[in-house]
């Protein structure tokens, strides 16, 4: 079947291997494997590992699985590694301090998830799924020895955050040190010919070519893509800063957020989360530079092929409709849900009901919500964190820049 592999030519595949990437290394050598591919019609091995230790994955994550899956286009065998087993470890990379393990059970569920959630990217064709506890949960004690053997404390200590935290006299774990070793392994088991990361990841990625060397196998070429930052454009996208666009959020919230961001991230966003044509994103820029784009228009066009790209040109029209009639026109969405609540009185204190709705996380939250001026009840602002209202009759809560609820009480219990 790898007879039937046509490739592009090599200069092709190589235009669009390295366009929006920050570094590809050693270039020469991706060049030979893409020659040696070419003429022998053998897909090369597209390594990208991804850490199961969180579930979900959002727009940040996007950036190197929408590298991979050029790959898969080009007629080359994305292989998504799912460190189970190093998850357990925890990858210390930008870490100040150690993180804590997980269990391998926690670590298969998140792993599910994530290739749920990395296949609305991926084609499944020319997808390869493996977990790293196929090979490192059966490495004896005397095979970690020797694996160790093959790296020095000095080359582990040339890595930004163990050295700041090694002159800081900040712990450091042995299992820490491991983990680059560990991850490198999985392109020994793999033969890895070409592993993708962020630029973060660039340490483990070159010990991965080392290790590779180590065990006589032809070292991996290495494709680095950027960072893309959260919705507030201060910090890297993720979960725990809340700054971040899951990939299952719904079309509604997905083109809310990237409204919300930053004119200075407005062409980051095109390049990093639309993948446009060079010729396009050029364009795009200097409309925007030359003023002939208004950047809130900039911004929507973003967000409609973002929400495009995952649910469908029809969905992001609706969306980008929604979102006029919402913030342009002051209209309210067509589909709110309807939450009774079944109480013993019709007036209740108005933080309650948000959190009990769960339009608020907690009632503080609540408090600080009102307070900031983001709540109103039937299009009137409330401010007052104690008021109270009466909802024998369903009225319309709206909660921050995109959440809606019509809330009515049932006192038929009573």
């Amino acid at each position: 079947m790898s007879n039937e592999i046509k490739f592009p030519p090599v200069y092709e595949q190589l235009e669009v291997i390295k366009s929006f990437a920050v570094e590809v290394f050693p270039e020469e050598e991706l060049v030979q494997k893409l020659e040696k591919s070419y003429k022998t019609k053998r897909p090369l091995n597209v390594k990208l590992g991804c850490d199961p230790s969180k579930p979900d994955l959002h727009l940040g994550h996007s950036v190197v699985l929408r590298k991979l899956r050029q790959f898969q286009d080009l007629g080359h065998k994305a292989i998504l590694i799912v460190g189970d087993f190093t998850a357990m470890i925890g990858d210390p990379s930008g870490r100040s301090k150690t993180r804590p393990p997980l269990t391998m059970e926690e670590t298969r569920i998140n792993g599910k998830t994530y290739l749920e959630q990395a296949t609305k990217i991926l084609s499944k064709e020319n997808l390869e799924i493996r977990f790293n506890s196929e090979w490192l949960g059966n490495m004896h004690f005397s095979d970690v020895i020797s694996l160790a053997s093959k790296y020095t404390v000095a080359q582990i200590l040339e890595r930004d955050d163990f050295s700041q935290r090694f002159q800081k006299g900040f712990p450091i774990s042995i299992h820490e040190l491991l983990y680059p070793l560990a991850q490198a392994m999985d392109s020994v088991a793999i033969h890895s010919d070409v592993e993708l990361g962020g630029t973060d990841q660039k340490f483990n990625l070159i010990v991965g070519r080392e290790i590779q060397k180590a065990y006589e196998q032809e070292p991996q070429c290495i494709v680095l893509m950027p960072i893309l930052e959260g919705i507030d454009g201060n910090e890297k996208m993720s979960k725990s800063l809340g700054n971040y666009i899951a990939l299952t959020d719904s079309p509604r919230d997905m083109f809310g957020k990237i409204m919300s961001i930053p004119d200075e991230l407005i062409v980051k966003y095109f390049k990093l989360g639309v993948f446009p044509e060079e010729n396009e994103l050029e364009n795009f820029e200097e409309s925007l530079k030359s003023g002939k784009l208004h950047p809130r228009v900039a911004k929507a066009e973003v967000a409609k092929r973002v929400v495009e790209f995952y649910y469908g040109r029809e969905i992001a029209e609706k969306s980008s409709e929604e979102f006029d009639k919402i913030f342009a026109k002051k209209e309210i969405p067509d589909d709110i849900e309807l939450v009774v609540l079944d109480k013993n009185k019709i007036t209740l204190p108005i933080v309650d009901v948000l959190y009990e709705t769960g339009l608020s996380a907690s009632k503080k939250e609540a408090r600080r919500m009102i307070e900031q001026g983001g709540v109103y009840l039937d299009g009137v602002r409330v401010s007052d964190i104690n008021a109270e209202a009466d909802f024998s009759v369903r009225k319309l809560i709206k909660y921050g820049k995109r959440k809606f609820l019509f809330i009515e009480v049932n006192t038929l219990n009573k």
